[in-house]
């Protein structure tokens, strides 16, 4: 048995954004078709430890069929000590006999593919004259959703808000060289969402970090950070103003805490989620059907988008030779 390993640079190099975006609308359109398969996330907490364990199984299919597994570290406190808040790795098994054929980094496959759903999001509910994107949060996850977010619309500003100035001023620097925009840093939110046709929430926040009297008529939100049924980044008067919209509804009802929190808040029900991105994509649900709607994206992240990604990259490292083989 030969195991193909990938590492985090080679997983970069393999999956650009352009791609990846592509990729990701095809799984999404798999999922509203019931061409995938997977349970809810299961985590684990230990007490004492300052993160917490998700394993994530599942299946894909269309043209690069993928069955697997992700085993993902979530460390909210990496970033201090310089590494990423993910840790883990996905592993990519042989639909036939199951055996294993690759394991690929998961912080590198979850950061390009998270953002990459989020410009499919931006792509089918922002406005399309939609120019000004706010950013809060200030590390990979942020970075990487501004690069997504420019391939679907095309930005005049970006603004990002952390509590980090050197993170941030980092992060402002480098994008300002990549997308050869204006690109601000600030510390206040409600400064930074004054006019923004576009809102991402990357932290990792237990409590909201956006109100709804900060947005603009008319503003698309994806909220990225909050992934389990405790934590948020949006308060309620947000999720209840909102044409909601979700990667998958069985993960926004029992893992969303953007969600539930709000719905015990104020009464709304699972009839509050309008569809499925999948659903959007296959013509079976509508969009933003005004100007001047708020839309919210609640991204949960899904084993069916890793595992696509998975397929992509290694069928691109089959090609090109990347990689390292292990016999076994």
């Amino acid at each position: 048995m030969q195991l193909l390993v990938l590492g985090h640079d080679e997983v970069t190099q393999l999956l650009p954004m352009t791609e990846c975006i592509e990729v990701m609308r095809d799984a999404l359109r798999s999922l509203a078709a019931g061409d995938a398969r997977q349970p809810l996330r299961s985590t684990m907490m230990v007490p004492g430890l300052p993160g917490f364990l998700g394993l994530m199984p599942g299946y894909v299919g269309g043209p690069q069929p993928c069955l697997g597994i992700k085993f993902l570290g979530i460390f909210p406190g990496n970033p201090a000590v310089g590494k990423d808040p993910h840790q883990g790795v996905v592993m990519v098994l042989d639909a036939a006999t199951g055996e294993p054929k690759a394991v690929l980094d998961a912080s590198a496959i979850t950061a390009i593919r998270t953002a990459a759903v989020s410009a499919v999001a931006t792509d089918l509910l922002a406005r399309e004259e939609a120019a000004t994107l706010a950013v809060i949060g200030t590390g990979g996850q942020a970075v990487a959703h501004v690069r997504a977010i420019a391939q679907v619309r095309a930005l005049t500003e970006v603004r990002l808000v952390g509590r980090d100035s050197v993170r941030g001023q980092n992060a402002q620097a480098g994008l300002a060289a990549q997308l050869r925009v204006p690109v601000r840093f600030g510390t206040d939110c409600q400064a930074a969402l004054d006019g923004a046709d576009i809102v991402v929430t990357a932290t990792n926040s237990p409590v909201p970090v956006l109100r709804h009297d900060w947005l603009s008529p008319g503003a698309h939100v994806n909220a990225v950070g909050a992934c389990l049924p405790s934590l948020r980044e949006l308060d309620t008067a947000t999720v209840v103003a909102a044409r909601l919209f979700t990667d998958r509804r069985e993960s926004a009802l029992n893992e969303s805490g953007d969600f539930l929190i709000a719905a015990a808040e104020s009464g709304i029900d699972a009839d509050h989620i309008v569809a499925e991105l999948g659903e959007v994509l296959a013509g079976t649900a509508a969009g933003r059907t005004s100007a001047g709607q708020l839309t919210v994206f609640e991204s949960l992240g899904l084993t069916v988008e890793d595992l696509a990604a998975a397929a992509q990259v290694c069928a691109q490292a089959e090609r090109l030779g990347v990689g390292t083989r292990v016999a076994f």
